[in-house]
């Protein structure tokens, strides 16, 4: 899971990266408001960890503005302040600006992380019940008709064999993250199944010549002995 930090108090950033880092996530620290919403809107995070008072732009200006993004992936990033501010308005002014949750400095660090594991997990279940609910779905700059196994990408018409569609779908789960070889098999076959084990890395070729043509960005990344990256910020 990829996590922004966005946090003025530099030994508190660099403290909390490393225990977040610990627990597997992959964390971005910044200490300055304007770079913290540029960050967030050019790599699309699981969640963000903003502080009120951050200079240039407050965590609070970060929260509305993503939250009034017309793009649904910023509008429903989770956010989860910290902030010293504890009274009862300043927390309705938080939650009505959109945040998740609040966490009042100093905090526990186990409650932090018990709060992380919380908003990761409801916003993951949240978007994968989208997902399956849905015919259509947007991925970055791909548009994908699920029932017609096809996709298109600045206008261009992309045919798709039903498991190229389940693979850009779990994709879409994990945009901005490292996924392994194995996770990948596990969600595309059953046990049954059971294809050879080079399968994963013969279809991931296949659908990067089906995205990818000259001129566009790389979507897929291998990160060679560790697995896949999908999105604009490997």
């Amino acid at each position: 899971m990829k996590i922004l930090l966005v946090e003025d108090e530099i030994e508190l950033a660099q403290s909390l990266r490393h225990i977040l880092t610990q627990e597997g996530y992959h964390v971005t620290i910044c200490h300055e408001g304007d770079t913290g919403l540029k960050l967030a809107l050019e790599c699309q995070y699981n969640l963000l960890i903003l502080d009120w008072m951050l200079p240039q732009k407050s965590g609070l200006e970060i929260c509305q503005y993503l939250r009034s993004h017309s793009d649904p992936i910023f509008a429903s990033t989770p956010v989860l302040f910290l902030t010293a501010k504890d009274t009862l308005d300043d927390r309705v002014l938080g939650l009505d600006a959109g945040a998740d949750d609040y966490l009042i400095k100093p905090f526990e660090l186990r409650e932090l992380l018990a709060r992380v594991r919380a908003l990761l997990r409801r916003f993951v279940s949240l978007k994968s019940k989208n997902q399956q609910n849905s015919h259509k779905l947007k991925v970055i700059d791909l548009e994908l008709e699920i029932d017609n196994q096809i996709a298109y990408r600045n206008g261009r018409l992309i045919k798709l064999s039903e498991k190229e569609i389940k693979l850009l779908q779990f994709f879409s789960l994990h945009i901005n993250e490292l996924v392994t070889q194995e996770q990948i098999f596990e969600y595309l076959w059953s046990q049954e199944e059971a294809p050879s084990s080079n399968v994963v890395a013969a279809m991931v070729r296949l659908l990067r010549r089906k995205i990818e043509t000259e001129n566009e960005p790389i979507l897929i990344h291998t990160l060679y002995g560790k697995g896949y990256w999908f999105g604009f910020c490997p």
